[in-house]
């Protein structure tokens, strides 16, 4: 998927995803490839988050489960599911969601903060947008992880 311009100073480019029944959105900047779900290497001792690992273009990628992260039931990988693969902090790594189902340009000011109850609860929770009768969460996959869980998983490329 291409991005195909910068954000503005009054809008965002965002991919939408689901997990479950839930719609996230999350600044198309911080991903470097959207893909098919890979098959994935399980690592032992590794953390709740990771699934595993890939090997994509002579470069290993650990796989974080975004549905582990938001606490939802068991996951199944379905022919819509996909592999955000992420650039961030010197990190790359990969996410699983059920599918992405677009990318659209959001307005800055369209973007309500969360209760101070979410957002104190976890970091990576900075907004909601709502989009005609539907309200998509908008995280900030710079904060999906913790920097404990992102150590211990930039020690898997090393395997």
């Amino acid at each position: 998927m291409k991005v195909l311009e910068k954000n503005t100073q009054n809008e965002l480019q965002v991919v939408v995803f689901k997990i479950k029944d839930e719609m996230f959105a999350a600044d198309i900047h911080q991903v470097k490839e959207i893909r098919g779900v890979d098959k994935v290497t399980k690592v032992p001792d590794a953390p709740d988050v990771l699934e595993g690992i890939i090997h994509l273009r002579g470069q290993i990628y650990p796989i974080v489960n975004l549905s582990k992260r938001f606490r939802k039931d068991k996951y199944e990988i379905t022919p819509q599911s996909r592999t955000i693969i992420i650039d961030l902090k010197g990190s790359r790594f990969g996410v699983i969601v059920d599918e992405v189902t677009e990318v659209i340009r959001v307005k800055k000011e369209d973007i309500q903060s969360t209760p101070d109850i979410l957002s104190s609860q976890n970091g990576y929770l900075e907004g909601v947008i709502k989009r005609d009768e539907q309200l998509i969460l908008f995280v900030n996959l710079e904060k999906i992880l913790t920097d404990k869980e992102l150590n211990e998983i930039n020690k898997t490329k090393d395997l």
